[in-house]
């Protein structure tokens, strides 16, 4: 398997996992609007946000522009968001969003590799703190992030702004 940053030639695998994750859905299927394009261009040129894949490193040789293999497969995927703060004496923090598994894949360990190598690199950077929210209808996720460590220490809210 590999862990990398994501590429545009991995948007529609991304946005698949995210679109359902209870089933399947194929990359090929799905539409890639020009608000994707824009939001994965602002994600992939800003130094504070990474797209990040795991993927079955089978794509054979990447391209000449470090592009994966077509035959690759996108098994997981999360946005790891770095703030930096004046809380945790000045670290940074990193967020963890946007945490998919495909549904064929569950149960195998790779949700918690995703998360292991995404601690990692908060660690490396010096972050102080990983933090994310989710969802209080994914109760599995819920028990998914207890096991790995992570303790339900705030209340979120969120309010949507509408265009």
């Amino acid at each position: 398997m590999t862990f990398r940053n994501a590429t545009r030639r991995d948007l529609p695998a991304v946005l698949a996992l995210l679109a359902d994750e209870d089933q399947v859905l194929d990359p090929a299927s799905i539409e890639v609007g020009a608000a994707h394009e824009r939001a994965f261009a602002a994600i992939e040129a800003d130094p504070r946000n990474e797209m990040l894949v795991l993927t079955d490193g089978t794509g054979g040789t990447p391209g000449m522009d470090g592009a994966p293999g077509a035959d690759e497969v996108v098994l997981g995927c999360l946005q790891l968001t770095y703030i930096p703060g004046l809380g945790q004496n000045g670290q940074e923090r990193a967020v963890v969003e946007a945490v998919r598994v495909r549904a064929d894949r569950r149960g195998a360990g790779l949700g918690a590799e995703l998360m292991r190598l995404a601690v990692e690199r908060a660690r490396e950077r010096g972050c102080g703190l990983v933090q994310l929210t989710s969802s209080k209808r994914r109760t599995a996720a819920h028990r998914f992030y207890e096991r790995l460590g992570f303790a339900r220490s705030h209340e979120g809210f969120k309010l949507q702004l509408k265009p």
